[in-house]
């Protein structure tokens, strides 16, 4: 079986290929993207790093690929969609360069703290500017860690032994689980409120996209540092350069950028209060050794045992089950994404109820595709998949609860998922409609028929005269096309539910609009 590696990658991880006799390997770095599409189908595995873009043009021309190994977290230079529809395992190496990156987190608190690279530039300029470059201690100070994931975790651990006071925010973490890590688990407005450093571990998605922002900025105390090496576009950076300049954020260390490399002339790039580095997060040697040799050896025991380990976009089950099972993977990790949109607190129970005819069949994969569909949307950036995802909720202290009935009313196999948090129980029902289109069936006491796919406007109302009709002109105003719409109504309720599908992301001004219409109880707009 033959391997490619695109991407350049230490010799410890070729020497795992070249032990394997039943494996033949070439490196051919940095090829231009038609030069990679003419030779693909010749291999069936690619080992790649952040260098190589696994597009849909380049996944159609594979033929014979069988496995992608993501040398790193990301793989967001990876179309998982296009690969999972041709069958296409992608698994990536969560843990090779977690230790690297949170200690870069720590190194950027320093660094900013003590204007460490400001200091440097001026005496390579021949100055001696002593009295301007006056630091601060970490000790004693509040650190808030938004996302206690793997790399949460390390910066916690290490800013513990600086003796600093660490408050941490993770909405999929028990305060039993924090206390044993030394962390005092907040909300975010505490957190917010309370931190004077305040660093970020969490992927990006549509829920932490422009987390910390002009309204986050407003909560914190002024002089407040801000500390970002997980993803570029989490730190909204026209507000943050606001709250620089008028002197509410004293510092901020920034690994990554929404636009890498960000332009010559960025301004927050040259502002002086501003510590950058060219996403070095995970730029050590040892990091570059230890998810190269990760990702070798997860390739090969995939191709010679026919393992997975760490796959993003599959579960672990034999290939004649995954046959029969496979519509109802997307229809459980829908189900469980949906959910996770809709929490605001940590989950404490999660139960998933089978009936009809899927009571038939091993159900651990669908359970798992639910958890990781939950967990994703907001978990820390830990690398979410099909295999991880039941550990992650364990970690957590979060029950899972597995139950069967044999009777489905009115439908030949429903999933029910439970989530029960500090502020009640919310449930959420999906079928198969046909073979491939999976549907939304109940929400709570609502009933309707959403298909859970794309950008999606959820909205809650007073079920009056009206209020469609405003919605609906609303969007049309602002040039945004409802592509399917499905009402959700409860016996003797006053309330309705709606979910909007829309053709293009609403944005922050639009929904501020559909909340002040009469009779909006509430507005959340979401990616499915």
């Amino acid at each position: 079986m033959k391997v490619l590696i695109s991407d350049k990658l230490s010799e410890e991880g070729l020497n795992i290929l070249k032990q394997c006799s039943e494996i033949q390997f070439e490196v051919h770095a940095g090829l231009a993207p038609e030069e990679l599409r003419k030779i693909i189908g010749n291999y069936e595995a690619l080992i790649i790093r952040s260098g190589t873009t696994v597009d849909e043009a380049l996944i159609a021309a594979a033929d014979n690929l069988k496995i992608i190994g993501r040398a790193g977290i990301g793989v967001d230079n990876v179309d998982l969609n296009a690969a999972s529809k041709k069958g296409i395992i992608v698994e990536n190496t969560p843990s090779g360069n977690a230790v690297t990156t949170a200690e870069h987190a720590i190194a950027m608190l320093f660094s900013v703290s003590r204007m460490i690279p400001q200091a440097s530039m001026s005496m390579k300029q021949g100055k001696w500017e002593k009295k301007k470059f006056m630091g601060r201690e970490l000790c004693n100070k509040n650190l808030g860690i938004v996302g206690v994931g793997n790399i949460g975790k390390i910066v916690a651990d290490r800013a513990l032994g600086l003796k600093m006071k660490v408050l941490g925010y993770d909405p999929f973490l028990s305060s039993e689980a924090a206390s044993k890590l030394g962390i005092e688990l907040v909300d975010l407005d505490t957190l917010f409120k309370k931190a004077d450093y305040i660093t970020v571990h969490v992927p990006l998605n549509d829920k932490t996209k422009n987390l910390i922002n002009q309204a986050a900025f407003e909560k914190m105390k002024s002089g407040v540092f801000i500390v970002n090496c997980a993803r570029g576009g989490i730190v909204n950076e026209k507000d943050l350069l606001a709250a620089l300049e008028s002197g509410k954020v004293g510092g901020a260390a920034l690994d990554v950028f929404e636009q890498e490399p960000p332009a010559e002339d960025d301004a927050l790039v040259n502002h002086p209060q501003v510590v950058c580095t060219p996403h070095l997060g995970a730029s050590t040697d040892e990091a570059q050794v230890n998810v190269a040799i990760e990702v070798a050896e997860q390739v090969v025991d995939y191709l010679t045992k026919g393992e997975i380990r760490n796959a993003v976009n599959f579960p672990s089950i034999s290939a004649e089950l995954a046959k029969i099972l496979k519509p109802f993977f997307e229809l459980c990790e829908k189900v469980g994404s949906l959910q996770g949109h809709f929490l605001e607190s940590s989950p404490k129970v999660i139960k998933i109820e089978y009936s009809g005819d899927l009571t038939n069949y091993p159900l651990a994969p669908l359970t798992t595709c639910v958890l990781k569909g939950i967990l994703e949307t907001v978990l820390s950036d830990v690398g979410v998949n099909f295999v991880n995802s039941p550990v992650l909720a364990k970690e957590r202290g979060i029950k899972v609860i597995e139950s069967k009935v044999s009777e489905s009313e009115n439908f030949t196999s429903l999933v029910k998922v439970s989530v029960e948090t500090d502020k009640g129980v919310q449930s959420i029902s999906g079928t198969m409609f046909g073979i491939n289109n999976p549907r939304i069936v109940k929400v709570n006491d609502f009933f309707l028929e959403f298909v859970p796919q794309g950008h999606t406007l959820l909205i809650r109302n007073l079920n009056t005269p009206g209020v469609i009709g405003n919605i609906g002109s609303l969007l049309g105003e602002n040039k945004i096309n409802i592509s399917r719409m499905q009402l959700g109504l409860s016996h003797g309720s006053e309330e309705a539910l709606s979910f909007y599908n829309v053709d293009s992301q609403v944005g922050d001004e639009v929904l501020k609009k559909i909340k002040a219409l009469p009779n909006i109880i509430s507005v959340k707009e979401f990616k499915l």
